[in-house]
């Protein structure tokens, strides 16, 4: 990451994809392209002892299970695509339109369906012992107020331009933002979709990211 701008409680630090990551799926059956991390002191990058929190994209080629990740909260939306549908025993997760946030428990036994052919999908995994996670979409000529946290904003498909803070920022295409935040701040879309995960730390947890 480098850093672009920091200003009051607000650091912003680009990150390019040359630094990100690939990391199999837990259970072998797929590979994740993360974004952005946090571990436990002592861990290694990429791995799953320690894991805090990851936001990631991956692709879906064929229908399957999902790992089993008991003890964190998942999110996850569709980015590319079109078709995929979460089967569980309790019913139908559906993710078929793009952009659109879905929640599970990482516990939750699941097997993907595609009803159109690979998919492409973001997702945002959190220790919900230690925080709390929110994944959500900025269109463009859109305005929010994001809260004190780390926000990872990721230009999934196309470039976005924001204002953060009052500060101009642009986001090429593949390439993200990661803001940590010690107070609320103000962010606006001018161009583009950006996808906005944001994580909390619980009251008794440390970031160690």
């Amino acid at each position: 990451m480098s850093p672009t701008a920091s200003g009051g409680g607000i650091r912003i630090a680009k990150i390019d994809p040359a630094a990100f990551r690939h990391t199999p799926w837990k259970n072998g059956g797929g590979v994740t392209i993360d974004v952005a991390e946090a571990l436990l002191p002592g861990f290694a990058p990429g791995g799953w002892d320690g894991l805090v929190w990851r936001f990631g994209r991956t692709a879906i080629v064929t229908p399957g299970p999902f790992s089993d990740l008991s003890g964190f909260d998942r999110q996850q939306m569709l980015v590319s695509g079109q078709g995929l549908v979460l089967e569980t025993a309790s019913g139908d997760i559906d993710v078929r339109q793009p952009f659109r946030p879905v929640r599970f428990a990482g516990e939750t036994p699941i097997v993907s369906r595609l009803e159109a052919g690979p998919v492409e999908v973001v997702n945002l995994l959190g220790d919900r012992s230690r925080v709390s996670i929110d994944l959500s979409c900025l269109a463009a000529a859109a305005t929010n107020t994001l809260p004190r946290g780390i926000h990872i904003l990721y230009a999934a498909a196309t470039p976005c331009d924001v204002i953060i803070g009052g500060e101009a920022n642009r986001i090429a295409a593949g390439h993200a933002l990661r803001i940590d935040a010690d107070e609320s701040f103000t962010v606006a879309s001018r161009l583009g979709t950006a996808i906005v995960a944001s994580i909390f730390f619980r009251p008794a947890a440390t970031d160690h990211a």
